[in-house]
């Protein structure tokens, strides 16, 4: 079951990390048999760290602060990624 699910996590931070260069974004995967996926804004050096977790509704993205994405949208995903990772409103 760990195996599985370990794999079925890297599957998933694997397809978001291919996606996030096209929205501006870079990432790398860490964690060996723990993964998960670093992902920074080269432009503003703000970084989050994605998880990927199993919940009742299926696959999801976590990564702080506070947000989440679905591993059946990895665009729109990306694009909150990219909201979260871009500088802040000026004020």
């Amino acid at each position: 079951m760990s195996s599985t699910y370990t794999g079925e996590r890297r599957t998933h931070l694997r397809a978001l990390a291919e996606m996030l260069p096209a929205h501006g974004l870079v990432g790398r995967m860490m964690g060996g048999d723990d993964p998960m996926l670093r992902v920074w804004h080269p432009g503003t050096g703000r970084q989050t760290i994605v998880f990927a977790a199993l919940t009742p509704d299926g696959w999801v993205f976590l990564w702080s602060p506070g947000g989440q994405g679905r591993t059946d949208d990895l665009d729109r995903t990306a694009r909150a990624l990219r909201d979260t990772l871009d500088p802040p409103p000026p004020g």
